[in-house]
């Protein structure tokens, strides 16, 4: 899930899941009844796992018999703490309604303020310069560094929560963001600012990392659908937002007010976080049960957690070099992969673009008024995430017909609508940036790139969790890092491409970057099943 990232059932069956979890090191991080980690086998869309449900259900009620009044049954001559019951207390899944739907919204408003952060700079550019003494090159660099920062980190940091659960990775991770933003706004040079802006996002990312799986942990399979579907949006429409928010205060007050902004939501986030979103990854809350059980004299107590006998390092060193031994050798992700980075990087490069086309070069806008032309792209983003529960009932419906999970090319269906929408809305786009046509005309053609941006992106998350379903955290990491790379490289030579071939020659290019990837969802839609028998990391269902 951002990823998109997604719940995982687990088998209740202690010596198989511990086996699963050793070699499948990088799997998505993830709990069943019992509180172990194992690999991804949910689907956001159907909002259910394998169908080995009801299966967990019966054997977790099998169990129950032989544990006392702790929750401690013995399993292979160790004392294991588990839930004492379906209704413990303690399991995240019995949380009320209104206490997730609260950490869903806040989980989803860090994530929309990380994101924004990345794009909120362009606009400081001009003041930049003139401050520092600075090319635009030097200046751009503070959106691309942030970018590697947020794309490259959770590699490191991801696995973090394995270990030491989401909270200390919430707490870290967003306390240094804050603070690296204070040292953007504080900032005496360049250099500095430069080097806060990659921190920044470096921090931002270990929040990232790590909020799709706390929304996995407190709802039930059949439930996470939705919620999943509101966090989606949140790291998507950020970077659409961004320029909105900053180019007001970059127009009407000092540069340094963008960061003074962002410190203080910053800030509230932070404080929300710390108080209202609780530590949710079970067996991190099973290992604080043992501890406590310890304490009480039963000693030889433990949780799951603690008898995991892989290092940090030897997971980190997985989560590090999994992803790129994918991109290697997997055609299919490396085109998915690419597919996706093509379109994040034209995103980007749209925050440079932007102020050509209806700046003082294009039609004349003034700054704020610039920043207000991001809201149709916005708004396409918004209808593809609203477009979610219909895509989850047809989901369904297909399970049904079928009388079983769909093959996983199913999930590459709504991208067929999302790779054809992108290039034709940037044909329009390039043929209407004429100032002698009115300026809602190509205002009107980001929204159908919005729609078919966010479909492309669902529908290949999607594939890759449940494609490379044994190593499905290293595919999205290999996504991130991919998709990172082109965002941070594409605005570096923005300005250059359009002041050399012109807005219109410019902005075709791009549309052809996304023709030359319109038959490729389709080939894998028809193909992808026989392409995966001959694959290394991907399942063979």
């Amino acid at each position: 899930m951002t990823r998109s990232r997604s719940a995982s059932v687990t088998d209740s069956d202690s010596t198989r899941r511990t086996t699963r979890m050793e070699t499948d090191s990088d799997a998505l991080t993830a709990r069943g009844e019992d509180g172990v980690v194992g690999p991804a086998k949910v689907d956001v869309e159907k909002g259910a796992g394998d169908g080995d449900g009801d299966v967990q259900g019966q054997e977790t009620s099998k169990d129950h018999s032989e544990r006392d009044a702790d929750g401690v049954a013995v399993e292979d001559g160790v004392p294991l703490v588990k839930l004492t019951g379906p209704d413990d207390p303690l399991s995240p899944l019995n949380m009320s309604s209104i206490r997730k739907w609260t950490i869903v919204t806040i989980v989803t408003s860090g994530a929309f303020c990380v994101t924004s952060c990345s794009s909120m700079i362009p606009f400081t550019y001009p003041a930049v310069e003139r401050e520092f003494g600075v090319g635009s090159e030097v200046a751009t660099l503070g959106l691309s560094l942030f970018v590697l920062g947020l794309g490259f980190f959770p590699l490191v940091l991801g696995p973090l929560s394995e270990f030491y659960g989401r909270s200390p990775v919430y707490f870290a991770g967003f306390g240094v963001f804050l603070a690296f933003n204070f040292g953007c706004a504080f900032a005496p040079n360049i250099a500095t600012l430069l080097i806060c802006r990659f921190f920044a996002g470096a921090a931002g990312s270990a929040f990232l990392s790590v909020a799709g799986g706390t929304i996995a942990d407190i709802f039930r399979p059949h439930e996470v659908g939705a919620p999943m579907g509101v966090y989606t949006a949140g790291p998507f429409l950020g970077p659409v937002s961004g320029p909105l928010i900053s180019g007001f205060i970059s127009q009407n007050t000092s540069w340094r007010w963008v960061w003074y902004t962002l410190i203080i939501w910053a800030g509230v986030e932070f404080v929300l976080i710390c108080t209202l979103v609780p530590e949710t990854y079970l067996p991190a809350l099973l290992k604080r049960r043992a501890k406590k059980l310890r304490k009480a004299g039963r000693t030889d107590v433990r949780a799951p957690i603690e008898i995991d006998d892989r290092s940090m390092l030897q997971v980190i060193g997985t989560s590090c070099t999994r992803p790129f031994q994918i991109l290697a050798t997997e055609p299919m992700a490396l085109v998915l992969c690419t597919w996706t980075a093509i379109l994040l990087g034209i995103l980007y490069l749209f925050f440079s673009a932007f102020n050509i086309v209806f700046g003082p070069e294009g039609y004349g806008f003034s700054m704020q008024i610039v920043g207000l032309t991001y809201i149709p792209l916005g708004l396409g983003v918004t209808a593809a995430s609203f477009s979610h529960p219909i895509w989850a009932r047809y989901y369904r419906r297909r399970t049904e017909e079928l009388g079983h999970r769909p093959p996983p090319e199913e999930h590459l269906r709504k991208g067929l609508y999302g790779v054809v929408l992108c290039p034709l809305s940037l044909f329009w786009f390039a043929f209407t940036t004429y100032t002698s046509v009115h300026w809602i005309v190509p205002l009107i053609a980001t929204f159908p790139f919005g729609v078919g941006m966010l479909l492309s992106f669902q529908s290949v998350f999607l594939y890759l969790v449940d494609a490379f379903r044994p190593v499905a955290a290293s595919a999205m990491a290999a996504n991130s890092a991919m998709r990172s790379s082109f965002a941070a490289a594409f605005p570096l030579f923005t300005l250059q491409m359009f002041h050399a071939l012109g807005t219109q020659y410019s902005l075709m290019l791009t549309a052809f970057l996304c023709l030359a990837m319109v038959p490729f969802p389709f080939l894998f839609f028809k193909n992808g099943h026989k392409y995966r028998k001959g694959s290394k990391f991907a399942n063979t269902e």
